[in-house]
């Protein structure tokens, strides 16, 4: 039923932020330990590509010609959605604040909002509008973003782009529904990706360099097994799979708003692993992305539903005379 499958694809979404959220203080600990950026995104991809791989051959089983018709799906998610979504972003976060880089990141909604427009030629409703202006209001609240003051002009262009490969990966993500499951996507995604991180780590484009010591979490010491086990199996296994769930339920448009909330998640992450704590105008900043994303979805659920066009039924014939 549609309303069950659009109920179940927001507990998808917000599951899926919740999980990419703890990827933030999770990686936050390993590069304060001495990894570089592409060291953990690289590890995290490939690990999540060797964990996914052979469940992805067993579902995909009997089903070659579905992969081979998705391939191209399946490639342009790993490296534009995954790889080069990561690249840009750590890109972005070497040359300014994280705060402005992951604002810009999040831009992807607008973006989705605006190629939608294009791509149907219909405006978007006043309440999608609002949810927008609110939504991103909120997004600098909880970013605090007033304290941020260093911005660089090419930080901006890759966090730019790091919000327009964010952006593939929503649409992309609904694209697949109905082409591949969502697991396989996912597992294939992570190989293409692993890839395309390899491709730039040879040409040295990525740097790579990492420590195996301890890291602090939890105001302890613990393994560095810990936080990339969890970025890994929790931040990207799980997270990218119930995304993917989540825009074919929702599609690309409510899920990329609903995923605003992983910023939400990602403080409260961070408060609970390296004893961040939110301030209360960051509280007040989620309430209103929680706002913006349920004006969205208003808005989506007061579209007019197309109605279907029934062939114009011809004269009834007239009855044969008995003989």
């Amino acid at each position: 039923m549609p309303a069950n499958r659009s109920a179940s694809g927001l507990v998808y979404a917000l599951l899926s932020a919740g999980t990419f959220g703890v990827s933030g203080p999770l990686g936050k600990s390993l590069l304060e330990a001495g990894w570089s950026p592409g060291a953990m995104v690289g590890t995290r991809i490939g690990l999540a590509a060797a964990v996914m791989l052979v469940p992805t051959l067993v579902i995909m089983r009997g089903h070659w010609s579905r992969l081979r018709r998705g391939l191209g799906i399946m490639a342009g998610y790993g490296m534009v959605a995954v790889a080069l979504c990561q690249f840009c972003y750590f890109n972005a976060v070497a040359r300014m604040s994280p705060p402005v880089a992951l604002m810009l990141e999040y831009l992807a909604p607008i973006i989705i909002v605006g190629w939608m427009w294009l791509r149907t030629r219909r405006r978007p409703g006043l309440l999608t509008i609002g949810g927008t202006v609110v939504a991103m209001f909120g997004l600098v609240l909880v970013l605090n973003l007033f304290s941020a003051t260093r911005v660089d002009p090419v930080g901006v262009l890759w966090g730019v782009g790091a919000a327009a490969c964010l952006a593939v990966y929503f649409v992309l993500s609904a694209k697949a529904d109905g082409v591949l499951p969502p697991f396989a996507m996912v597992g294939g995604g992570m190989v293409f990706g692993a890839a395309a991180i390899g491709a730039l780590a040879l040409v040295g484009v990525l740097p790579l360099s990492a420590t195996f010591g301890s890291v602090r979490l939890w105001s302890t010491e613990t393994s560095w097994l810990v936080p990339i086990l969890g970025i890994t199996l929790v931040a990207a296994v799980a997270a990218y799979s119930l995304g993917i769930v989540a825009a074919q339920r929702l599609g690309p448009k409510v899920a990329s708003f609903v995923s605003l909330t992983e910023v939400l998640f990602s403080v409260l992450a961070s408060w609970l692993f390296i004893g961040d704590v939110p301030a209360p105008v960051q509280a007040l900043g989620g309430a209103l992305i929680v706002a913006g994303v349920v004006l969205v979805r208003l808005d989506e659920l007061r579209a007019p539903v197309p109605v279907p066009v029934l062939e114009e039924a011809g004269p009834e014939p007239l009855p044969t005379p008995s003989a």
